[in-house]
């Protein structure tokens, strides 16, 4: 057993998804680090100093009464909190990832060949008495008995 399993991870699509969640995975910490370092501060500047990560709503209190400055504090007294702030930043993380997926994709198609098909050698040709397909190398029409002329 141990073997078949050796012989499936070593295969080559195997690898290649390990490979993919691997870079993925880095691909989406690099994201997440433009998305709350690069481009929030500026919008939230633009917005009155609002800084995203901080907004959220409290559900309920925690040990220590609020309010509280940040989601840090209110985790930290145990306040149950919806962190409405994080998710817009997830949302942008998302939006930013399948963009660029949708920009590698559209890329990958453009450079594959296009094979076009040569078209397929006809087997059948139309009797010209009784317009029924019949063979190709057919010199009599087997619905209408017509002698056909050579072609």
């Amino acid at each position: 057993m141990l073997k078949e399993f050796k012989e499936f991870a070593m295969r080559g699509n195997v690898l290649d998804m390990a490979v993919g969640i691997i870079i993925g995975a880095a691909f989406g910490t690099i994201i997440t680090s433009l998305v709350s370092d690069v481009i929030m501060p500026p919008i939230g500047l633009l917005l009155g100093n609002v800084d995203f990560s901080n907004i959220f709503a409290v559900l309920k209190e925690g040990k220590i009464a609020g309010p509280y400055a940040s989601v840090a504090a209110a985790k930290a007294a145990g306040a149950v909190t919806v962190n409405v702030g994080v998710f817009i930043n997830t949302i942008i993380n998302f939006l930013i990832v399948a963009f660029a997926i949708f920009l590698l994709i559209r890329t990958v198609n453009r450079f594959k060949k296009q094979e076009v098909a040569p078209p397929a050698v006809p087997t059948t040709k139309e009797c010209s008495f009784c317009f029924t397909a019949i063979p190709i190398k057919a010199n009599r029409c087997p619905n209408c008995t017509s002698e056909l002329k050579k072609t």
